[in-house]
C-alpha cells in the first residue's frame, strides 16, 4: 500500500542545481525516517539524506554536505531533496525510501524498508 513516487530528476550541467520530490502515499507513521539514496552503474546504492518526519531530525552524507538539503512538507506528504552545485559524480539514479522504525539506524540501504521507482540525475561537465 505504501507508495513512493520520485519527481524533478532531469539533466544539468555541473554547478548547476535540481530538486527531487519524493510524493508518499499508504501510512508509513509520523515517526518514520524518509530517506535519498543513489546508485551510478556498477557502484552500490548509497545513502544520501535522511530526515526524521515528525522530529526533524537529518542526516546527511558527507559528500552532500552543504550542497544538498532534505525537507518535507508534511501537509503534503511530500519529501524534497534540493541538490546544489551539482558534479558529475552527483550522475546516479535517485530513490526515495522509507523506514518505519523512529530510531535511526544509519543512513543504509538495509535500514529502509519502502523504496520509489527511482529517477535519473545526470550531471554534465
Amino acid at each position: 500500500q505504501v507508495q513512493l513516487v520520485e519527481s524533478g530528476g532531469g539533466s544539468v550541467q555541473a554547478g548547476g542545481s535540481l530538486r527531487l520530490s519524493c510524493s508518499v502515499s499508504g501510512y508509513i507513521a509520523s515517526g518514520a525516517w524518509m530517506g535519498w539514496f543513489r546508485q551510478a552503474p556498477g557502484k552500490e546504492r548509497e545513502g544520501v539524506a535522511a530526515i526524521h518526519t515528525f522530529v526533524g531530525s537529518i542526516r546527511y552524507a558527507d559528500s552532500v554536505k552543504g550542497r544538498f538539503t532534505i525537507s518535507q512538507d508534511s501537509a503534503k506528504s511530500t519529501v524534497y531533496l534540493e541538490m546544489n552545485s551539482l558534479r558529475p559524480e552527483d550522475t546516479a539514479m535517485y530513490y526515495c525510501a522509507a523506514r518505519r522504525a523512529s530510531a535511526w539506524g544509519g543512513l543504509a540501504a538495509t535500514q529502509f524498508e519502502y523504496w520509489g521507482h527511482g529517477i535519473l540525475v545526470t550531471v554534465s561537465s
